[in-house]
C-alpha cells in the first residue's frame, strides 16, 4: 500500500499512531500531529509504500512542546527514540526538520555501511557519486539530474555496503536552497515542489519530490562508475578534469560521516570504491550543458 491510498483523515489518525513508511534500505515510524508535516508527507512521499508490523529502524516524532512556546513564537521539537538530539525550530519549519532528523538518524547509526555526504544518482547502470561542501550547487544538479532521467538514489547521504561496495538506495525528497529553488523551478517545470520556509538555518528551503521511478526501484543496488566534485561558478565554461584516485580519497573520505569511526574497514572500502571509479572535479553554470557532459560521461569499462 501507498502513502498516496490513505485519505487524509486516514493520514493523520496513522501519523498519530506512528506512520510507518519504507524509505529505501529503512523504515522509519513518524509520530505527528503537524498538519504541515501531514501535508509535506502526502506532497512529496505519496509513492512510497507503507509497511506492516511493529519493527521500523527509526522512531521519529515531531511535535509542539508543551510549554509557554505552545502559545508565543510556537515551536517545534525533533525526538528519536525519546531523545531531542537538536535545539527546538519555530513551528513553520516542522518538515524541514523532519527532513534533517532523518537525516541525522541515518548518519549517526547506519554504520554498516561507509556514509558519505554526497548525492548519488544511477543512469543505465552506473552511479555517480556528487560529493562537494554545502553551497557548491550539488543539490542543485542532483535535482537537475534527476529532472531529466537519472534515477536518485539519494541528495544527501551515500551509503556503500562493506561487503561489497554495491550503493544502497535512501532515495527521499530532494533539498535546496535560495537560489536554487526558482533555478530548478525554471528548469524542471513539471517539478513537486514543497512550500518555501525562510528564515531557517540554511536560509531559504524546499523541498523537491523524488521521481516516481526513483521510489519505485529503492531497492535496487547500484555499483559507483564515478566521483565527480562539482562546483557552480556562476558564467562559467563548463569543464571537467580528472582528479588522482590518490586526492579522490582524500576527498571523499573529507566528506565522510563515519570513515574515521570504521577504521579499517572503512578505508578498504573507500579504498575499493575509488580504484574502482572515474573521478573528476567539475565546475559549471548551465545545467543543460551539465546534464550534457554527464550524458557523455566516460563508460566504465573504457577507463
Amino acid at each position: 500500500m501507498k502513502l498516496a491510498e490513505l485519505s487524509d483523515s486516514l493520514l493523520y489518525q496513522k501519523l498519530h499512531e506512528g506512520l510507518p513508511l519504507q524509505t529505501g534500505s529503512f523504515v522509519v515510524k513518524i509520530k505527528s500531529s503537524i498538519p504541515s508535516v501531514a501535508r509535506g508527507l502526502a506532497l512529496l512521499y505519496a509513492d512510497y509504500p507503507l509497511c506492516s508490523g511493529e519493527f521500523a529502524d527509526f522512531h521519529v516524532t515531531i511535535f509542539r512542546p508543551l510549554n509557554w512556546r505552545r502559545y508565543f513564537k510556537s515551536q517545534v521539537v525533533f525526538s528519536f527514540e525519546g531523545m531531542s538530539p537538536f535545539s527546538p525550530l519555530p513551528y513553520s519549519q516542522a518538515f524541514p526538520m523532519m527532513e534533517w532528523g532523518l537525516n541525522w538518524c541515518i548518519t549517526h547509526h547506519a554504520h554498516s555501511y561507509l556514509s558519505i555526504h554526497a548525492a548519488v544518482l544511477e543512469k543505465n547502470g552506473n552511479a555517480v557519486i556528487l560529493a562537494a561542501p554545502p553551497g557548491s550547487g550539488k543539490s542543485t544538479l542532483c535535482a537537475a539530474l534527476m529532472a531529466r532521467g537519472w534515477r536518485l538514489l539519494s541528495d544527501e547521504i551515500t551509503l556503500v555496503r562493506l561487503s561489497d561496495g554495491l550503493i544502497e538506495p535512501v532515495p527521499r525528497p530532494v533539498s535546496l536552497k535560495n537560489n536554487s529553488i526558482s533555478i530548478i523551478q525554471q528548469f524542471a517545470t513539471d517539478a513537486i515542489m514543497s512550500p518555501v520556509v525562510r528564515d531557517t538555518v540554511k536560509g531559504t528551503v524546499a523541498h523537491m519530490k523524488p521521481s516516481s521511478e526513483s521510489v519505485h526501484r529503492a531497492q535496487e543496488l547500484a555499483r559507483a562508475a564515478w566521483i565527480i566534485f562539482p562546483k557552480y561558478v556562476e558564467r562559467s565554461e563548463t569543464i571537467l578534469n580528472c582528479v588522482s584516485p590518490a586526492r579522490a580519497m582524500m576527498n571523499v573520505a573529507e566528506n565522510s560521516f563515519n570513515y574515521g569511526l570504521l577504521g579499517q574497514r572503512g578505508f578498504s572500502a573507500l579504498g575499493r570504491m575509488v580504484q574502482s571509479c572515474q573521478s573528476y572535479e567539475f565546475q559549471y553554470s548551465s545545467l543543460d550543458q551539465a546534464i550534457k557532459t554527464f550524458d557523455q560521461l566516460p563508460s566504465p569499462s573504457l577507463s
